[in-house]
């Protein structure tokens, strides 16, 4: 399975040196020596995932993908291939759940965007409960990741200009309580304090829907953003 991840690995290398990219990895000492673990990101770009797969170390992914990328003729069998789990509508349902959890209880890392769907504004939008529900049941280090420029990459390479891609990798964290049996009513608090780790990464201009957050603000001046969390 490796081999894969080898050969896609040197493949978008060449991709990024023609796309005119660099990337920079800020806090890469925060990943994990150990898996699984499950690592949350901002969704702008359809190069997200290739650039989480250039940085990360050499392993085994398995990551949720929206269910039109199963027909697309050159990336539906090259994401297949590198272990996408297609969903509808950003929604995983009962049976990708299952899939995904099967894979973490593996030890295979798994890569998600709790938004549910690409941002082209660039700001954080209002994330869905299906990242929140995940980790909880998967009881994992979660490993925030914000991505900083990807939404710029395109309309730089049109004009020919270079493209610095920022990686931010944030301290890894577990949901509290997380040895509780969650409840429908809890996941958006849950939610709300993992996006505010991953909005913290990033630039205020990428703070989207989570700008005005208490939690976002709790976090940034070195307090705990849980207790405002379970408070929204």
């Amino acid at each position: 399975m490796l081999f894969r991840y080898r050969l896609i690995r040197l493949a978008m290398h060449v991709v990024r040196t023609i796309l005119l990219a660099r990337i920079k990895v800020i806090g890469r000492e925060h990943i994990p020596a150990e898996r699984p673990y499950i690592v949350v990101l901002n969704h702008t770009s359809v190069v997200d995932t290739p650039v989480l797969l250039i940085t990360f170390p050499l392993q085994q992914w398995r990551f949720f993908a929206v269910e039109k990328w199963r027909y697309h003729p050159v990336f539906g069998p090259i994401m297949a291939w590198l272990g996408a789990i297609y969903i509808s509508r950003g929604e995983a349902d009962r049976q990708s759940l299952r899939e995904a959890m099967a894979a973490i209880a593996d030890g295979t890392v798994f890569g998600l965007a709790p938004e549910g769907t690409r941002s082209y504004s660039g700001e954080l939008m209002a994330a869905k409960d299906g990242a929140a529900f995940l980790a909880h049941r998967a009881n994992v280090p979660i490993v925030p990741v914000g991505l900083v420029h990807c939404d710029k990459l395109f309309h730089n390479f049109k004009h020919l200009r270079p493209t610095t891609l920022e990686v931010h990798i944030g301290r890894p964290f577990t949901l509290p309580a997380a040895d509780e049996r969650v409840r429908a009513k809890d996941l958006p608090a849950y939610t709300h304090y993992i996006m505010v780790h991953i909005a913290a990464l990033l630039p205020a201009s990428y703070h989207g829907y989570y700008a005005d957050s208490p939690a976002l603000a709790a976090l940034l001046a070195g307090e705990d953003p849980w207790p405002v969390c379970e408070e929204l």
